[in-house]
C-alpha cells in the first residue's frame, strides 16, 4: 500500500525512514562493521528494488492458489460431493497437482551445508525460543546453555513434597496419595524432604547414563580426578569404605578445584564426611551423548552438607541453540517496537547485552555468562562454551513496514529490514570484534518462517546471497532455517529444501501454525474437527513422520537439525518429562522449550535417547506417504450442542486472553490461564488455529454470528477475572464496544475465512498501533 510519508521521517538515499530506525543504524548497526549508515540505507534500497516485486508475485501466488481450492470445495459441495469422504482424496490430489500446489517431484537431493556449528550440525540438545524485545529474556536464554538440575527438579512438580521411599531409583518419591505427606515447609523456606527427594533423583539419573563399576551414586562417600599413568581417571569411594569407578571410565572429561584422595583411615561414621582435611570443593565434568554434566561438590554448602557424596548440585548442558524470535512471540508494531527488538539483537551478537533488575531489593545487571574452563584429562586446561549458539527468527514475506518507505510511498518488505539489520550486527562475530563469539563456524543463522513452497525459500536464498554480496561476506555464510508450518512447504518440503540446499541448517515442525494454515487452506471444504482432536488427525502424523524422513534422506544427519515444537505448559515439568521423550525417539535432533529451567530437564531426554542412532532406525522406514498428509482434517458427524458451546467458549476463551495483553501491554507471548486455569504458553501461532476453528464453523453453519458474539461477550468477563490481580490490566467487559482488544478479538473470528492465510498478524498489528495511539493521547 502506499503511504504519505511525514515531513519528520529522515531521507536515506531514496528510501524515507523513521528517526527512530535511523538512530539504531547509526548508533548500534553499524559501528565497528566498517560500513556507513549510508550505505546500509542503500543496500537495503537495492534489495527493495531487485526483490520486491518477487515478493508481491510470490504473496499474488498464494492468493491465487487459495482462491481456486476455495471454487473446486464449493463446485464440489455444489455437486453434492463430500470432500470429507474418502473417495474424494484422489480428485483432490489430483486438482492439487493440476494447478501447481504440488511440485513436480525432482528425485533425491542432498544438502551440501558447511561450516554449521557443532551444537547445531553434530549435538542433539534442546531448543530455546525467546521474543527479542525484552533483554532480560533474551539474555536467561543466551545463559541457558547451563542450567541447573536440582533447581529445576526443586522448583517445579518433577518432584512432590511426600517422604523419600528407599530402593527407588530415578524415581525417588512415593506417589502414594493415600499416605501422609510430608509437613509443608515455612514459607520461602527450604523444604529438607523434598530437598532429599531431589539428590535421590540425581543419583538415580547418574546411575542411568554414568553407571558404576560397582555400587550405586547413593552409597557414593567421595569422589576425585586420579592419574593412571599419564591420564586422569574418576575415583570413587563408597560408604563400604571400598573405592570404585565409572563403569566407561571415558564419561569422565576433566576436573577443576580442590578434590583430593582421601586419607588413609578412609571415611568417618558420619554420614556425608568423608574424614578429609579439608572439604572438598570442586566441579567433576562427565560427557554422554556429547552433552556435558558438571558434579558440584561443595561440603560446605548447606545442600552438599546433606549429600552423602557432598554433590550440591547437577549443572547440566541444557539447551545449546537459542532462537532470538522477531516474530510470533513479540508485539513489534512499529519503529519503536523494532529499534528495541535490533537493539537487543546488535547487543547480543557484540557480546555486550545487559539487563539491570531488581531482586530482593537489591540491584543487580544480567550479563552474557563466561565460558567454562577446566583441566581434561591429560591436564590440559580446555574451555567449554559458556552461551548457546544464538539464531534470529525474522518476519515473513507476507509482512511490510511503514518505518521505510520507497520514494513513491510504498512500504519496505519487514524482512529485508530484518534481514540486513541481523547480517550488518553479525558481522561483530564474524570478524572477531564481538566481546564474546557466537559461531565459532563464522556463519549467520536466521530461521524464515512462513514460506509456502520452494519459490518463496528460493526467494530468501537470493535475499540472502545479496546481503553476502553487501557485505562482503563468503558464499552461504548466512544459514536457512526452513519453518516446516504452512501446507504448501509440507508438501513439497523436499523441493523446499533443494531450494536452499547449500544453505539450509534446520527444518522444523510447527504445530500450531501448522494446524491454522489446514484449516484455511480447507476452510470451504466442510466443517473442521474440534481443537483437542486435531492430534489424532492422519494429516498430523503424517507430517511429523515426513518432515523427519525427508531430513534424514536429505543428509541432515551431522549437517543441519531436525527440530519440533514447542512444549505448551511451563509449569507442567513432570508431564513434559513424562512425554517429551517422544520428540528425540521420533528422530528430532532438538525441540523447543519455554524456559532454562525447562532446557535443563528436557536435556534428560538426549542422555536417555541416542538421537543419531534412532534417526538411523528411522531411516530403515517406509516413508511417510503424501496422501495422508494432504486429508483435510474434517468431522465425520457433528457435535452436539454442549460440544459445540464448550469448544466456543475454549477458544473464545483463549483468544481473549492473549490478544488483550497482546494490544494493551504489547505482550507478544505470555502464559494465559485456560478455562480450567491452567497456564499455557500463548502466542500467535496459538492464535491463529483458534481464530480460524471458529470462522470455519461460522462459515459452515454449526454457530451464527450471534453464537460468537454471545461467547465472546461472556468470556471477557472471565477474562477480566482471571487478570484482575494485574493492576496494568484494562478490563474488557464494561465498553465490549468501545474495548479494541474486544474488538479486534472478534475480528480474527468474523473476519477468519477472508484475511489471507488465516494469520492474525494483520489485525493485531492495527489494533496495537490503536491502542498505542490511545495510551499516548491519555498520558
Amino acid at each position: 500500500s502506499v503511504v504519505a510519508a511525514p515531513e519528520w521521517y529522515t531521507p536515506c538515499g531514496q528510501l524515507r525512514v523513521h528517526p527512530t530506525l535511523v538512530a539504531v543504524v547509526e548508533e548500534e548497526v553499524c559501528p565497528g562493521t566498517g560500513f556507513s549508515p549510508a550505505y546500509f540505507w542503500h543496500c537495503l534500497e537495492q534489495a527493495v528494488a531487485e526483490l520486491r516485486p518477487e515478493v508481491e508475485r510470490c504473496l499474488k501466488r498464494r492468493d491465487d492458489l487459495q482462491a481456486q481450492i476455495d471454487a473446486f470445495y464449493e463446485r464440489s459441495r455444489a455437486a453434492g460431493t463430500d470432500p470429507a469422504k474418502p473417495e474424494m482424496r484422489p480428485q483432490c490430489q489430483s486438482f492439487l497437482r493440476e494447478i501447481g500446489y504440488l511440485e513436480e517431484d525432482r528425485g533425491p537431493v542432498s544438502v551440501a551445508t558447511q561450516f554449521v556449528d557443532p551444537e547445531i550440525a553434530l549435538i542433539p540438545a534442546p531448543q530455546l525460543v525467546v521474543p527479542s524485545d525484552n533483554a532480560r529474556y533474551v539474555l536467561n536464554a543466551v545463559n541457558s546453555r547451563w542450567g541447573s538440575l536440582f533447581d529445576a527438579l526443586y522448583g517445579f512438580d518433577v518432584v512432590p513434597s511426600t517422604a523419600v521411599q528407599a530402593g527407588t531409583g530415578g524415581a525417588g518419591f512415593d506417589l502414594d496419595t493415600s499416605k501422609a505427606a510430608a509437613p509443608a515447609p515455612q514459607a520461602g523456606g527450604y523444604n529438607p524432604v523434598r530437598g532429599e527427594a531431589v539428590i535421590e533423583f540425581a543419583n538415580g539419573l547418574l546411575d542411568e547414563i554414568a553407571p558404576l563399576a560397582s555400587g550405586s551414586w547413593a552409597q557414593v562417600t567421595r569422589l576425585w580426578p586420579k592419574f593412571v599413568g599419564s591420564v586422569m581417571q574418576l575415583e570413587l569411594l563408597l560408604d563400604s569404605g571400598s573405592a570404585t569407578s565409572l563403569k566407561t571410565p571415558s564419561l569422565f572429561v576433566g576436573s577443576t578445584g580442590s578434590l583430593g584422595p582421601p586419607n588413609a583411615q578412609g571415611p568417618t561414621a558420619a554420614a556425608g564426611k568423608s574424614g578429609a582435611a579439608l572439604p572438598d570443593k570442586g566441579r567433576i565434568f562427565l560427557k554422554h551423548n556429547n552433552l556435558h554434566l558438571i558434579l558440584e561438590v561443595d561440603r560446605e554448602d548447606p545442600v552438599g552438607r546433606t549429600s552423602l557424596s557432598g554433590i550440591k548440585d547437577i549443572t547440566v548442558e541444557s539447551a545449546l541453540t537459542a532462537i532470538l524470535d522477531m516474530e510470533d512471540s513479540v508485539a513489534a508494531v512499529d519503529a519503536d517496537d523494532k529499534s528495541r527488538v535490533y537493539r537487543n539483537i546488535c547487543g547480543v551478537y557484540r557480546g555486550t547485552l545487559e539487563a539491570p533488575f531488581v531482586k530482593d531489593g537489591k540491584s543487580l545487571v544480567r550479563r552474557p555468562a563466561a565460558d567454562v574452563w577446566l583441566r581434561d584429562g591429560k591436564g590440559d586446561a580446555k574451555m567449554l562454551p559458556g552461551r548457546v549458539v544464538c539464531l534470529v527468527r525474522n518476519v515473513g514475506h507476507h509482512m511490510f513496514t511503514d518505518m521505510v518507505l520507497t520514494a513513491d510511498g510504498r512500504m519496505v518488505p519487514e524482512g529485508f529490514v530484518d534481514c540486513l539489520v541481523t547480517v550488518a550486527a553479525a558481522l561483530q562475530d564474524l570478524r572477531g570484534t564481538s566481546e564474546l563469539v557466537n559461531s565459532r563456524m563464522g556463519s549467520v543463522y536466521i530461521v524464515k518462517p512462513k514460506m509456502h513452497g520452494p519459490q518463496e525459500v528460493a526467494l530468501t536464498a537470493k535475499l540472502f546471497g545479496r546481503a553476502e554480496e553487501f557485505f562482503g561476506l563468503r558464499r552461504n555464510t548466512v544459514k536457512m532455517g526452513i519453518m516446516d508450518e504452512e501446507r504448501r512447504t509440507s508438501a513439497n518440503l523436499r523441493e523446499c529444501i533443494r531450494a536452499a540446499s547449500e544453505r539450509v541448517f534446520f527444518i522444523n515442525t510447527g504445530f500450531l501454525d501448522r494446524t491454522g494454515d489446514e484449516i484455511h487452506t480447507c476452510m470451504l471444504a466442510g466443517p473442521v474437527v474440534r481443537k483437542a482432536d486435531m492430534k489424532q488427525q492422519s494429516w498430523i502424523k503424517a507430517y511429523e513422520d515426513a518432515n523427519v524422513d525427508i531430513g534424514l534422506f536429505s543428509g541432515f544427519q551431522g549437517k543441519a537439525q531436525i527440530g519440533k515444537g514447542m512444549w505448551a505448559k511451563p509449569d507442567s515439568m513432570k508431564a513434559m518429562l513424562e512425554t517429551k521423550i517422544a520428540e528425540p525417539m521420533a528422530g528430532a535432533s532438538t525441540a523447543w522449550v519455554p524456559s532454562p529451567s525447562a532446557a535443563a530437564l528436557h536435556s534428560i531426554h538426549y542422555h536417555r535417547v541416542d538421537v543419531p542412532t534412532r534417526q538411523m532406525q528411522l531411516a530403515m522406514r517406509p516413508p511417510a506417504r503424501q496422501e495422508r498428509l494432504l486429508e483435510p482434517p474434517l468431522m465425520q458427524a457433528r457435535p452436539d450442542a454442549e460440544a459445540v458451546q464448550h469448544e466456543l467458549r475454549e477458544n473464545a476463551q483463549s483468544i481473549l486472553g492473549y490478544v488483550v495483553r497482546w494490544i494493551d501491554m504489547g505482550v507478544g507471548c505470555s502464559k494465559v490461564p485456560d478455562l480450567s486455569n491452567v497456564g499455557l504458553m500463548e502466542d500467535r501461532a496459538t492464535l491463529r488455529i483458534s481464530s480460524q476453528l471458529m470462522a470455519n464453523w461460522l462459515h459452515h453453519g454449526l454457530v451464527s454470528e450471534d453464537d460468537v458474539r454471545s461467547v465472546f461477550a461472556e468470556m471477557a468477563r472471565v477474562v477480566d477475572q482471571q487478570n484482575a490481580r494485574d493492576k496494568g490490566y484494562r478490563p474488557m467487559a464494561s465498553n465490549l464496544d468501545g474495548n479494541i482488544a474486544f474488538q479486534a478479538s472478534l475480528k480474527l473470528v468474523l473476519d477468519g475465512k477472508r484475511v489471507p492465510n488465516g494469520y492474525t498478524e494483520f489485525t493485531l498489528h492495527e489494533a496495537r498501533r490503536k491502542a498505542k495511539t490511545v495510551l499516548s493521547a491519555r498520558l
